[in-house]
């Protein structure tokens, strides 16, 4: 038997694991617990236990498959046949519409190296503007006030490990008992440290229930909830002058902006007593550290890039930040969400987190790749704009997708999908025959996460090496091999290698100099320090695991105040729609479902779709445990069995938004934008809800 050292192929904490395999090469594969590596200490959710479940022949795909006609069904087809079609239906689109006709959509969960070459592919191959991905959907907000407060985007400016040693931590919106079980023993550690955890969720949800203290504000209040604290923290006294003048700017109009925000106001907007905005005031400022760390729940808004500009407010004035055991942090949510963003796949974006609008940035990159920069696409759509625009006249008429669900992750999914089937032609790239991928003219089957080499960046910032473990069934290639046998049929025969570690030695020196600098990182480096903290410049460089300690990454050294107002969500409810929904996720699923629906044990664990009420709520609806609930907004309808806890506000339904069919959460989500982030509003939305016999009888 043989054992291999790598990472969970899920969630951002990339926990470490081992897996053994016959000396064949073949499977089966046994996921075995690797206890040295620091994040996760060999701790394994159900998610990672079972990883090797989605290798099976049985439940991926193992041919190419192509479609005859439009209607027709799908049929199996050698690689290269599928690559034609390919390359003939995207230079159709680019010789009838142009080159911004033909797109890219790209994924969270990709390697560095194929975030890199899918980048490249679009802007050299392709050349084309119109590239994106589904990171757009994750962390966004959080990076674009990252970006605004810092001057640099890293989710964790500390490892893990600082939360457990900290005083004090606010955790906004995030539930990690379910989405990141590992890392729920750095708040219980927090706790038996002396510190003290504050949750704010409108969810009584496991991690809630660790709380010293649990604020349960309306779904898109949590704006106004970061400002009602900061107005506090400014009444009573507990500003860190001596920080905010040495290392800060912009205080005074944030400060202004939030002495407009009351306590009484506060709980007016937000439903949070102000009471317990004064005891969280009290709990977080007596502490000597502390930390603020967001998640999707204040993230996934139109206004979300403020809202966490107004939490980062409350570190800075506090002078919780650049500091050890100190700060903010956004608690990055797929797989490889950090470095997914970092190297190119963002319609912005070029690689090292360089802005494509840059003419330095765009020089560089240009010089790496051989291009003439001036032969660069500029900045494209925003992942739903981009979604919203396919087929249209203007929009995208071709579209690639690798790594990527919008069928059921995109918001107002149902109209992503009509805009999908108004293609020209699609070809999606998936280990899976996904709800995307059932739509598509070509599917190409993608290699899996233990059947390739790779690096991903967790949510510390720690690039990590995923190590290839067991061969891949014949049929099956990896995506950085399917992108060489696409740029070579498109006339561009070099640029584009196979080999993993040939395309992280060119990212090195596409990163260098920029903001996310892997310069000093290599495959060796990763494998003997089981991890490199970016930015490391050089070889010499030992990484950076807390950053700001000296200077912010601003041209000052400054960190920069944002002076936000409360606004409310740009869809509240009304007569017709009385109610809030709120999305996320559960303990046994992953993202759109579609690798952790094919594993019977996660199914058993989470087996569909529900709709959360609070008692009251489904005693007015005459409704009872399990019975089917019809979810509708002006956007759509979604229909699941009722789920009834008093964990939740009686003005609030929740849904997990995993599944796809009739039960698909995201049919009824805003697609309302930050114009910022671009990031759609899947955190809260007006619904009704009514039995769901109840509601056909009224069709």
């Amino acid at each position: 038997m043989t054992t291999t050292d790598t990472h969970c192929p899920y969630c951002s904490l990339q926990c470490g694991m081992r897996l053994r395999t016959a000396d064949t090469g073949a499977a089966p594969v046994e996921v075995l617990e690797r206890p040295e590596f620091p994040v996760n200490l060999g701790a394994l959710c159900g998610k990672g236990r079972t990883a090797a479940a989605v290798l099976r022949p049985a439940v991926r795909l193992t041919e190419p498959l192509v479609r005859d006609v439009r209607g027709g069904e799908l049929r199996p087809a050698s690689w290269d046949e599928a690559l034609d079609r390919t390359v003939a239906g995207m230079s159709a689109a680019r010789d009838r519409y142009g080159r911004d006709a033909v797109g890219v959509f790209g994924g969270g969960g990709l390697t560095n190296e194929k975030a890199y070459l899918l980048g490249k592919f679009a802007r050299v191959a392709l050349r084309t503007a119109s590239v994106d991905y589904n990171g757009r959907f994750c962390m966004s907000s959080a990076a674009a006030a990252h970006r605004r407060a810092f001057g640099i985007d890293r989710g964790l400016p500390f490892p893990m490990a600082d939360i457990s040693r900290t005083g004090c931590v606010i955790l906004v919106g995030s539930n990690p008992a379910e989405t990141m079980p590992p890392a729920l023993r750095y708040f219980r550690e927090l706790r038996e440290n002396g510190g003290r955890l504050i949750v704010v969720d409108p969810r009584r949800t496991r991690t809630a229930e660790l709380a010293d203290l649990h604020l349960q504000p309306l779904p898109g209040g949590d704006l106004a909830l970061a400002l009602g604290l900061l107005h506090l923290v400014v009444a009573d006294g507990h500003l860190d002058e001596d920080f905010i003048a040495r290392r800060t700017t912009g205080f005074e109009a944030a400060r202004a902006a939030a002495m407009a925000h009351w306590p009484e106001r506060v709980e007016r907007l937000t439903g949070v007593p102000a009471a317990a905005l004064a005891a969280a005031v009290e709990m977080f400022t007596s502490a000597p550290e502390g930390m603020v760390l967001t998640a999707r729940g204040p993230e996934q808004h139109s206004k979300g890039t403020d809202t966490v500009g107004a939490w980062i407010n409350l570190c800075l004035a506090t002078g919780r930040a650049g500091r050890p055991l100190s700060g903010y942090g956004c608690l990055t949510g797929q797989g490889n969400g950090q470095g997914g963003r970092e190297h190119g796949q963002k319609a912005d974006q070029l690689p090292g987190y360089r802005s494509i609008e840059d003419p330095a940035a765009r020089a560089h990159v240009a010089a790496v790749w051989g291009v003439d920069p001036d032969g660069l696409p500029g900045p494209g759509r925003s992942a739903y704009e981009l979604l919203d625009a396919l087929g249209r006249a203007d929009g995208v008429r071709a579209l690639l997708v690798m790594g990527s669900n919008p069928v059921v992750s995109a918001p107002r999914a149902a109209h992503v999908t009509e805009r999908l089937r108004a293609l020209d032609f699609l070809v999606v790239a998936d280990p899976v025959l996904s709800e995307t991928a059932r739509l598509a003219d070509v599917v190409l089957p993608s290699a899996q996460w233990a059947e390739e080499t790779g690096t991903l960046t967790n949510l510390e910032g720690r690039v990590l090496l995923r190590r290839r473990a067991v061969d891949a069934p014949p049929g099956v290639r990896d995506d950085l091999a399917v992108l060489g046998g696409l740029a070579g049929r498109l006339g561009v025969p070099k640029g584009f290698p196979a080999d993993p570690e040939e395309v992280f030695e060119e990212l090195r020196r596409a990163s260098a100099g920029g903001p996310a600098d892997y310069a000093g990182i290599s495959y060796a480096r990763i494998g003997a320090e089981d991890g490199v903290f970016w930015p490391c410049p050089d070889e010499a460089h030992p990484g950076t695991p807390r950053m700001f300690l000296d200077r912010f990454a601003t041209p000052d050294g400054r960190a920069r105040f944002a002076a936000v107002s409360h606004r409310p969500a740009a869809e509240e409810p009304d007569a017709e729609f009385p109610l809030f929904l709120t999305t996320g996720r559960v303990v046994g699923q992953y993202q759109s479902g579609a690798q952790t629906r094919r594993v019977e044990e996660l199914n058993r664990a989470a087996p569909g779709p529900f709709v959360e009420l609070h008692p009251a709520l489904a005693g007015r609806l005459g409704v009872a445990e399990g019975q089917l609930l019809a979810v509708s907004s002006r956007r759509g309808r979604a229909v699941a069995p009722a789920r009834v806890t008093d964990a939740i506000r009686p003005d609030t339904v929740f849904m997990p938004f995993h599944w796809g069919g009739e039960g698909r959460a995201n049919s009824v989500t805003n697609p309302a934008l930050d114009p910022v982030s671009g990031m759609p509003e899947f955190k809260v939305c007006a619904v009704r809800v009514e039995r769901a016999a109840a509601a056909e009888a009224d069709r």
